[in-house]
């Protein structure tokens, strides 16, 4: 697989990550203990920390696109094992 690939592969895995990273870790203020800023909803969030959305976004898409390329050196899922319908081309 050239570098290229890879890259824009990891890419993808980063930007699926930070959908799945951003939920978590969030308060809203009352949660927090601060003051609601008037017009502001009660289910808002807290702050934004986006230090630690990056790092924890950057540790999930590396662990899924090692296990992506081990998949694609060593073959452990291959499309005739996803063919459940038996076509034939």
């Amino acid at each position: 697989m050239r570098w290229q690939s890879m890259l824009a592969i990891y890419i993808l895995f980063w930007t699926l990550a930070v959908f799945l990273v951003l939920p978590f870790g969030v308060r809203t203020s009352q949660e927090a203990g601060a003051a609601l800023v008037p017009g502001q909803a009660e289910s808002a969030p807290h702050g934004f920390e986006p230090g630690k959305i990056v790092i924890r976004t950057t540790i999930l898409a590396t662990v899924l696109f090692a296990l992506f390329y081990l998949n694609y050196v060593n073959g452990w899922v291959t499309v005739e094992m996803l063919d459940w319908l038996h076509r034939q081309d």
